[in-house]
């Protein structure tokens, strides 16, 4: 296992405004190849919007998103860790907020994002959930 979340995390911090439509958020996240983004004013991190608030938080509700900012449906006041946090501080996190990523803020600056299935890769590559965390996006056909 590795003992430093800088080791785990995927490093880059992809951001939306606050004032992001949703379909923006949601067309960075295709375009990335990810399932989530940080919500930055400036530079500083403000929540995460995930592929997931999206569906359940908008469209469920039937909200227009084209009209919806990425800041009104994102989880606010994300918990955090550094880079140089021991892995094991990020999945006590984890584990009392109930989520599965962290932004990953370094001198007040988001430098990546560290989730379940990157300490599932780092904790045990063979299992199940590093597999699925590694595979290529499904491209829209039926499960």
């Amino acid at each position: 296992m590795a003992d430093f979340v800088r080791e785990v995390m995927r490093p880059g911090a992809v951001a939306v405004r606050p004032d992001a439509s949703l379909v923006e958020a949601a067309q960075l996240m295709r375009t990335q190849d990810i399932g989530d983004v940080l919500v930055a004013d400036g530079q500083r991190v403000v929540g995460v919007l995930t592929d997931r608030d999206i569906t359940v938080r908008a469209v469920a509700d039937g909200v227009d998103p084209l009209t919806v900012s990425a800041q009104s449906v994102c989880t606010p006041d994300p918990v955090m860790v550094g880079p140089d946090d021991p892995v094991s501080a990020a999945v006590a996190l984890m584990r009392a907020h109930a989520v599965r990523r962290l932004p990953v803020v370094e001198d007040g600056l988001p430098v990546g994002v560290i989730s379940l299935g990157d300490l599932a890769e780092a904790e045990d590559p063979g299992s199940a959930l590093a597999d699925i965390s590694r595979a290529e996006p499904d491209d829209g056909g039926t499960a």
